[in-house]
């Protein structure tokens, strides 16, 4: 299980990288069409919403008395169907700012490795007791992984729309 995990958190975020570095600077930070996100606040949204794992699977924890990855499926079906629109909560809205890709990606590298080393080192099958997701129980420590790695797939396919957009002729 932690191999497969950790192979899926490299590659979402190799991903998600090769999607980033595609954009140019200006790009980075260019609204492509009315009510939309830029490429720099996407990033940012993602970033907001895959950060403090490490702070969350230190926090209160329990046995699983149902399976650890029950919720999985259910993820990957919802963030996956990009017919769905969904509205970020308020807490992961990114700023209406101009972002510098580097210091994105030096975050991005941040998360990537924490998932790895909660992968490596986390008895992925603790149910998380200090958050959840608004209409979903109480995730395990994989659950969280894969929110964070089917959340990530999510806008690094938005990202990739963005890039189409501004980029075509």
């Amino acid at each position: 299980m932690k191999t497969a995990v950790k192979e899926n958190i490299e590659e979402t975020f190799k991903k998600l990288n090769e999607t980033i570095s595609s954009f140019s600077e200006e790009e980075f930070n260019i609204i492509p069409y009315k009510d939309s996100w830029t490429g720099g606040q996407t990033t940012q949204h993602i970033i907001l919403a895959s950060s403090g794992f490490p702070e969350l699977f230190a926090g209160n924890t329990q046995k699983t008395i149902r399976k650890y990855d029950e919720h999985v499926k259910e993820l990957e079906e919802l963030f996956l169907n990009f017919d769905i629109k969904m509205n970020a909560p308020d807490f992961l809205k990114p700023a209406i700012t101009n972002y510098n890709k580097d210091s994105l990606n030096l975050a991005l590298a941040k998360i990537e490795s924490d998932l790895l080393k909660a992968a490596e080192t986390q008895d992925l099958t603790l149910t998380c007791l200090d958050f959840e997701v608004p209409g979903f129980e109480k995730f395990t420590i994989y659950e969280w992984i894969n929110f964070a790695l089917v959340h990530t797939q999510r806008h690094t396919h938005q990202l990739n729309s963005i890039f189409r957009r501004l980029t075509q002729v």
